[in-house]
């Protein structure tokens, strides 16, 4: 799970698209039509700006939200969402209690032994989130040197990883790492000073310094590309429409526009 590649962030901003203005659902005639079937989609609600709880008024809000919705409204579906903990959605999904799981999955070959994957739908870079007064470190390298340093990290994820196997000594029992059941709850601990580094998606961890006013920043160069997808019990005949439906949506420009809506325009908690 994880900055928005400078490019497309550009072509978002030149095309020059606001909420106000998404394309209005495709009628394509080759987009396929599921009748009106309820397709239950499951998610974690824990990583803004992609699904997350409106702390105004309680609703589930975010780009995987509104990118399910019109992929529904293409392809003549009823969504139903639910929501479960990241370290259960892969497996519940490869069990089929959920049709779709969404929650910013990268997309992994091992993963791809359980799981089938969309066609990637955003391409995303790690990103070092810290206080906004550390001075103790400035990157990878010397966060690893300093030895007092804690990060805090959902295991079986990508920033888990990251932090084991390209902060520090391949160690996934290392103390250093302090393991928290959702990612809000790293950056809580980061902000009282329990941990002294999240690693984030750039897209998340922009949101969040938007959001702190001052309290928080990103720090270091990007450490890896990956790219997100929607996941789907093995031989899921979901797989193709959905597609079918990504790429309509590209073509149209209504990714670029939630690109600009969650991305550029949407400031958490403002």
């Amino acid at each position: 799970m994880f900055y928005f590649k400078s490019a497309m962030m550009a072509a978002a901003t030149m095309f020059g698209l606001s909420a106000a203005l998404l394309p209005a659902a495709a009628q394509a005639s080759d987009l396929p039509d599921l009748g009106g079937e309820t397709v239950v989609v499951v998610t974690e609600n824990a990583y803004p700006p992609l699904q997350f709880i409106d702390p105004k008024t309680g609703d589930q809000i975010g780009w995987e939200y509104d990118a399910m919705n019109e992929i529904a409204k293409r392809l003549n579906f009823t969504v139903e969402y639910q929501n479960t903990s990241w370290d259960a959605m892969i497996q519940a999904v490869s069990d089929g209690q959920y049709q779709i799981g969404m929650t910013g999955i990268t997309i992994k070959e091992e993963r791809k032994e359980k799981v089938d994957f969309s066609d990637p739908y955003m391409r995303s870079e790690m990103f070092m989130l810290v206080r906004g007064d550390e001075d103790r470190f400035t990157d990878a390298a010397s966060f690893a040197e300093f030895e007092d340093g804690l990060v805090g990290a959902q295991a079986g994820t990508t920033p888990f990883y990251v932090a084991v196997y390209d902060m520090l000594d391949g160690d996934e029992q290392n103390p250093r790492i302090k393991l928290m059941e959702t990612f809000g709850a790293t950056v809580q601990a980061l902000k009282t000073g329990d941990v002294d580094l999240v690693l984030t998606d750039g897209t998340a961890g922009k949101g969040y310094v938007e959001a702190s006013d001052g309290g928080l920043k990103l720090i270091g160069e990007a450490m890896g590309t990956e790219d997100f997808g929607f996941i789907f019990p093995k031989g899921s005949e979901l797989v193709a429409p959905i597609n079918a439906a990504i790429a309509d949506m590209k073509a149209d420009g209504t990714i670029d526009a939630l690109n600009t809506k969650w991305f550029l325009d949407y400031k958490l908690g403002g």
